[in-house]
């Protein structure tokens, strides 16, 4: 085995590429294959810090990590960062290059084919496997001329395509139908088959279904993905962040007190997987949240972070959070500010480059001031405290004490009940994150709550990937799967002859 590909694309966002594609690398790496993640194009505001001081997307972070791999900019070389319904931040090769908008973003492909052919061949040259993922659905063909990661990918590097759909969702047998359907011949050609997600109760009832689903479109179902509430780590975006939602699955608390967590589920969140770390945690309650009175009776808030920092502080106090947040803080509970939401805690806020709203009042809730520089803080920390910085926003001037330090400089801030910081990933230090919560703990009250000494975030995200792997090794035909490694597309009918037989 020398250099396959294989895509995997979905009917729709969420439907279970990620997953996929980090449980083969798990599940290939298991057996001493070498193996990489790629992903030509993602869209998404979950990113990652690279070790080498780029940036990509969470989910092949998490699928670098499945391979026992760096990060690497070469695994997902464009990237691109809404900031706003029209327009986004376009990341190549780890490194911001400008903005563009829907329109004219048509403009940057060719030169961006350009950039992930090579990276695609480079890895190919390199590794036994490249598992791609796709993005969104290859049947958005309004986007055809333009796509990179589905078809447009699979076409220019003659790839096999299986597409995997969430059958939670209900409808999956149209979904999938309906995918390949839609498509010109010559990308029709190039579906080998289908992978269904989440299924629970008899695979019997669905087998029909199937077997039907094969003979309408000539190809074949590599397996039933049975549904797993151990999988909610490390998502690819804020699609399946919902307000009112909890995070996780809350474990009984280790004494007699819970403690309640108030996530704001901004508009352009970004690096919402922050809060995960907490939900890791026994007896701690995450919810997202989007209305004052969800943030009355808990007993920590956090403000995420922001791709549109000032727009979601109005947003803020549009809906009366901002109020919220004060009386919080004024009730002796703690807040927690994470990169945007730390911006929206400080004094001021001068921003001539995100939202190119100027000067605005922050929450003062932070005697500190943030102004927006041209140039993106993209680093990498390892020691003493992992994390990583993504912003342009700055602090020029802070009047408050360090909350922690690196590098022999304050890397967070804190005034009372109140802290501050530009790190994501703070919170997976588990000596670090303890140590807080029993602070938070006491100041809202719950002085029967305990931190679990043995909980370990890094832990968890390892044994969801071995949940993947072991997932996907019992119920999908992996051998098939890497036949299409090796193989390369098989030949299969167009949609379109297959219903006139």
């Amino acid at each position: 085995m020398s250099g396959g590909a294989l895509l995997i694309a979905g009917t729709t966002s969420d439907a279970g590429k990620s997953m996929v594609v980090a449980g083969l690398c798990r599940f290939l790496a298991r057996k001493g294959i070498r193996v990489a993640p790629f992903k030509a194009q993602n869209m998404s505001n979950n990113s990652v810090v690279t070790v080498d001081g780029g940036e990509i997307g969470r989910a092949q972070g998490m699928q670098a990590r499945a391979a026992g791999l760096a990060p690497s900019t070469r695994f997902n070389p464009v990237l691109l960062k809404p900031g706003s319904d029209r327009t986004s931040q376009l990341v190549v090769r780890g490194r911001p290059v400008g903005t563009v908008g829907a329109a004219d973003y048509i403009e940057h492909r060719d030169k961006l084919a350009g950039v992930v052919a090579d990276e695609l061949a480079g890895l190919r040259a390199e590794f036994d496997v490249v598992l791609c993922e796709g993005a969104g659905s290859p049947a958005e063909i309004n986007l055809r001329a333009t796509d990179l990661a589905n078809m447009g990918l699979a076409r220019a590097a003659d790839l096999p395509v299986v597409v995997v759909g969430d059958i939670d969702r209900g409808g999956l047998l149209a979904h999938l139908f309906g995918t390949v359907a839609v498509l010109a011949p010559a990308d029709q050609a190039l579906i080998a088959g289908f992978v269904v997600n989440k299924f629970r109760g008899d695979p019997a009832l669905l087998a029909p279904g199937l077997d039907q689903l094969e003979a309408l479109s000539g190809r074949p179902t590599y397996g039933v993905v049975p549904f797993s509430d151990e999988l909610w780590l490390d998502a690819e975006d804020s699609v399946t962040v919902v307000a009112r939602q909890v995070v996780g699955l809350p474990a009984p608390p280790r004494g007699e007190d819970w403690l309640r967590v108030a996530a704001i589920r901004l508009p352009r969140i970004s690096n919402s997987t922050d809060v995960e770390a907490l939900a890791c945690e026994p007896g701690v309650l995450v919810r997202w949240v989007a209305d004052p009175a969800d943030v009355a009776d808990a007993d920590v808030v956090v403000i995420p972070g922001s791709k549109a920092t000032v727009a979601d502080l109005q947003w803020l106090r549009d809906r009366g959070l901002a109020d919220a947040v004060h009386s919080h803080v004024r009730s002796g509970r703690p807040v927690l500010g994470i990169c945007g939401g730390f911006q929206m805690l400080c004094r001021r806020i001068d921003d001539t480059v995100e939202t190119r709203s100027g000067s605005v009042s922050g929450l003062g809730l932070l005697d500190a001031d943030i102004e927006f520089a041209a140039e993106k803080v993209l680093r990498h920390w390892d020691s003493p405290l992992g994390g990583y910085e993504i912003h342009h926003g700055q602090v020029t001037r802070c009047a408050e004490v360090g909350w922690f330090e690196a590098d022999g400089s304050p890397q967070g801030f804190a005034r009372g009940v109140v802290y501050g910081t530009h790190w994501h990933g703070l919170l997976d230090n588990d000596d670090f994150r303890r140590g807080w919560l029993r602070e938070a703990a006491a100041a809202a009250g719950r002085h029967d709550f305990r931190v679990a000494d043995d909980v370990s975030v890094p832990g968890r995200r390892d044994a969801q990937l071995d949940v993947m792997a072991d997932l996907l090794s019992a119920h999908l035909d992996t051998d098939a799967l890497l036949g299409l490694v090796d193989g390369g597309p098989p030949v299969r009918p167009t949609v379109t002859s297959a219903l006139r037989q």
